[in-house]
């Protein structure tokens, strides 16, 4: 190697810091919104951690980045008829390349939020993405081209939502899982290589989408696919997709969003805002599984940004702000004011909270009592045009970097504590 190419190397441009962690999917490498991260502040000057870049023109959308390496992978869309993946540089922001999936789906929705909002996996040298109109596509991570691509409304008669598509695609080994709704086939596995079906799930009733995002999980001696869907959550079979159980009292808010968090034999599941949150408990039965309701209270961490696990406690937000609870009991052990709802992401012994605000805000994840580490607001805030449209993208630390995306904006900051070094 040429000498300029060990200094290079050596001044980290490029290459991650010690303790860093790839954001490969939706919620991080296990879905459930954690991070292995290490080495980060653990408090922020007021002004907030240091801006790297700011791109103000990556496209519309909601969609929440995936970081791997020095790549970053994004859903945006131009109009309705560009709705696209693209891969950036995670140095400098610039786009590497840019593939569109189709259009925009359900492009006169009422509230109208028509945007580009999944989350690509990216997964070896392949990444699936799903457009809002249902287009799933494998592409080759490093150039972007279409490897198999197909239609969830077309090929599998799905049924979305009335805000279309928002889900991310799981893979699970050769499997990959996704949600068309409906009657024909409420969940699909497909061959990840080939985009072959394995199986299709039809759920009794024949759910529509949500807007979640499925999770593998074992339980009742049952490996599982987990998934909320527009009538409650449910799970299926991972080798056959046989419908196992369900639970529907989260499902009595406008819109089934975040992910379900599943820990132990349990599954936690909560709807936007003041509808609350619930937990059961599987049990193997003759022929399948039970879900036993174990709780279900109106003030846990409920709101779309999602709730995260630590060490036996709950975090997320409510309509006040960050909460915590028990997650055996759902019984709070403290409430933040007057700071709103968000979406979170724990690294590092800290809570990442993006309000829906648009103000970023740090916590200590701990059930002891609330505690802020620091809160800013993102400069240049992209101006919203649709009435009661909010900040709803997750924030994304990876590899030593605070990503936070709004609309058609992507910050970039960083979080490292170089001091500990």
């Amino acid at each position: 190697m040429k000498l300029s190419g060990i200094l290079l190397l050596l001044t980290g441009i490029g290459m991650a810091p010690a303790g860093a962690a790839d954001w490969p999917q939706w919620r991080g490498p296990g879905r459930d919104g954690i991070s292995v991260e290490a080495g980060l502040l653990k408090e922020w000057p007021k002004e907030g951690p240091k801006l790297l870049w700011q791109i103000q023109d990556i496209g519309d959308g909601y969609a929440t980045p995936s970081v791997v390496g020095t790549r970053v992978f994004l859903l945006s869309n131009r109009g309705m008829d560009n709705e696209f993946v693209h891969a950036l540089s995670a140095q400098d922001g610039k786009t590497l390349w840019s593939t569109r999936l189709g259009n925009v789906g359900n492009p006169g929705q009422e509230p109208p939020y028509p945007m580009a909002r999944s989350t690509p996996t990216v997964e070896g040298e392949r990444i699936y993405a799903l457009s809002s109109d249902g287009d799933l596509a494998c592409l080759e991570k490093a150039t972007g081209k279409v490897v198999w691509k197909k239609s969830l409304r077309g090929d599998f008669g799905g049924k979305a939502g009335k805000w279309a598509y928002s889900e991310s695609p799981l893979v699970d080994g050769e499997v990959l899982v996704a949600t068309p709704g409906g009657a024909e086939a409420t969940l699909v596995a497909l061959n990840k290589k080939t985009g072959s079906v394995i199986w299709k799930s039809v759920v009794p009733g024949g759910d529509a989408a949500a807007y979640s995002s499925a999770i593998v999980f074992e339980a009742a001696g049952r490996k599982q696919y987990v998934q909320f869907l527009d009538k409650g959550v449910v799970g299926v079979d991972a080798r056959t997709g046989k419908f196992l159980w369900r639970y529907e009292k989260t499902s009595t808010g406008p819109a089934n969003i975040p992910t379900p968090v599943a820990h132990n034999g349990y599954v936690y599941s909560a709807n936007a805002r003041r509808f609350g949150g619930g937990l059961v408990q599987l049990h193997a039965t003759n022929d399948g599984v039970t879900a036993e309701e174990v709780y279900f209270e109106r003030d846990a961490p409920n709101s779309l940004g999602g709730q995260i696990l630590i060490s036996g406690y709950l975090y997320g937000t409510n309509p006040k702000g960050l909460t915590s609870a028990e997650f055996l009991t759902g019984k709070s052990k403290w409430q933040s004011e007057g700071i709103g709802p968000g979406a979170v992401q724990y690294a590092d012994g800290r809570i990442y909270v993006h309000h829906e605000n648009g103000e970023v805000s740090l916590a200590e994840a701990t059930p002891d009592a609330y505690r802020e580490k620091g809160r800013f607001t993102p400069a240049g805030q992209p101006k919203r045009v649709r009435a009661r449209e909010m900040a709803w993208a997750y924030p994304v630390v990876a590899n030593g970097r605070l990503y936070i995306r709004d609309l058609g904006t992507l910050w970039c900051y960083d979080v490292r504590d170089t001091k500990a070094r």
